[in-house]
Parts: C-alpha cells; sequence; structure tokens
C-alpha cells in the first residue's frame, strides 16, 4: 500500500519528462485555433462612446485579442505592456470584456489604463468559449487575413513583449 504513491510520482515525473524531452512545455496550453481563422463573431460595445467588437474587424493588419475583466487581478498587470504594444507595433489591440458589467469596467479602465482600439461585450461567455479561452487574461496574435497564429496564457509582460511579442509581430508585418 505504500507503494502506491510512489508508483504515481514515478509515472507522473516519466511523464513529464517525456514531454520535456520532446520540447513541449507543460506550462503551455495549447491551443486548437492555431492556424484556424478567428472564429465569427459581433459584440456589443462594452462601454457607451467605445466601439464595438466584431471578427469583421481582424482583417487588413496584424492584432491583439485580449481577454480580461475589470474582476481580473492579473489583467491589471498587463495593461502597461499592451498599451506598449499597442504604440510601438502601430496594431490595434481589441478587448473582448468577459463577463463584467459596464460600470465596473469604465472604473477599471480610467484606473489601469486603456490600450484598447474596441470592447466588445462578452456578457456571457459565449464568443470566449469560442475562441478556446480557459481564463482571463488571454491574449491572441492575428494576422491580417484574421488567422490565429499565437495564444499567450497569462498577464502579457514586458518580457514577453520583448522575446514573443515583437519578433513574431515583425513577421507578420513583412
Amino acid at each position: 500500500m505504500r507503494k502506491i504513491p510512489f508508483i504515481l510520482f514515478i509515472l507522473l515525473a516519466g511523464f513529464f519528462a517525456v514531454l520535456l524531452l520532446r520540447g513541449k512545455d507543460p506550462a503551455v496550453v495549447e491551443s486548437a485555433m492555431i492556424g484556424k481563422p478567428a472564429p465569427v463573431f459581433d459584440l456589443p460595445a462594452a462601454l457607451k462612446g467605445k466601439a464595438g467588437f466584431s471578427s469583421r474587424n481582424l482583417h487588413g493588419k496584424p492584432a491583439l485579442v485580449n481577454v480580461f475583466a475589470s474582476w481580473c487581478l492579473a489583467c491589471r498587470v498587463e495593461q502597461g505592456a499592451l498599451e506598449k504594444i499597442a504604440k510601438a507595433e502601430n496594431i490595434p489591440v481589441y478587448g473582448l470584456n468577459y463577463k463584467d458589467t459596464p460600470q465596473k469596467l469604465a472604473a477599471w479602465l480610467q484606473k489601469f489604463g486603456d490600450p484598447y482600439t474596441a470592447i466588445g461585450a462578452d456578457r456571457d461567455g459565449r464568443t470566449a468559449i469560442d475562441w478556446g479561452v480557459y481564463g482571463v487574461p488571454e491574449t491572441f496574435v492575428v494576422d491580417a487575413e484574421g488567422v490565429i497564429r499565437y495564444k499567450h496564457v497569462g498577464a502579457v509582460t514586458e518580457n514577453d513583449y520583448r522575446d514573443i511579442f515583437k519578433p513574431l509581430l515583425a513577421e507578420l508585418k513583412k
């Protein structure tokens, strides 16, 4: 009976070792959406005076789609990095506001910054499900043809911008 936990440990350690040896990071959540067109959707504006967001916005130039909410603590961390990417790369950052209220969102954007070109209200979370979102924040890179090229799970940081987003966006702009 005492050997069962040890055997389970060995099996799990072996599984993760195989993943690492195959070049797969077990911390990375893969997305079936990579290489596929963005889902078709049309979300109303999350706030008065701000444009809504639809799949039609995702054609013509590369863009970021950031799934976020005012109640998400990690989302606060990434606002500065998203603003930097939008300005430095001259690309739109579209917000998919997940299960939020306009009042809380407005106060949150005023406090933490607003890098968004447009913000769609995904009040019931259906559009996020269509994107394959597991939780917030998640950020997608979409190419000029509307095809999803990258999915980032968690808060986008300055290091993520430098190491992942900047090279990828440079490639997509060619």
